[in-house]
């Protein structure tokens, strides 16, 4: 995991992401998800305005979500979107929401980085 950067050495969403990881309470009040879904909703609609456009794949049926769908055991999109499907999962579970989004995030790069083609 990478170390506490301040904002101007972000590079990229996932370098936002990796600074949630480490102190999610510091970014994301109480953990949810829901947040943090409409926090990099704001970050794709900033990117738009401000340029350049950038991809996020957090888009309510983007790329990580439809990575998703399949993993909670959907055969089809949900229309409440991947922040309520995580927390529900992470509920049925035991486990807190954040902690299972990171986990996927996790499977999700790796799945998608050169390495793994």
């Amino acid at each position: 995991m990478t170390a506490l950067k301040p904002v101007s050495e972000w590079r990229d969403v996932y370098d936002f992401l990796d600074q949630v990881r480490m102190r999610p309470g510091m970014f994301v009040r109480g953990g949810s998800l829901l947040e943090l879904q409409a926090m990099l909703y704001g970050y794709r609609v900033a990117t738009e305005v401000h340029g350049p456009k950038a991809m996020t794949d957090f888009d309510h049926q983007g790329p990580f979500a439809e990575w998703l769908w399949p993993r909670l055991g959907h055969n089809y999109a949900s229309s409440l979107g991947w922040a309520v499907e995580i927390t529900k999962a992470a509920e049925a579970s035991g486990r807190a929401g954040i902690d299972l989004f990171f986990d996927l995030l996790s499977e999700f790069k790796a799945e998608r980085s050169p390495e793994a083609r």
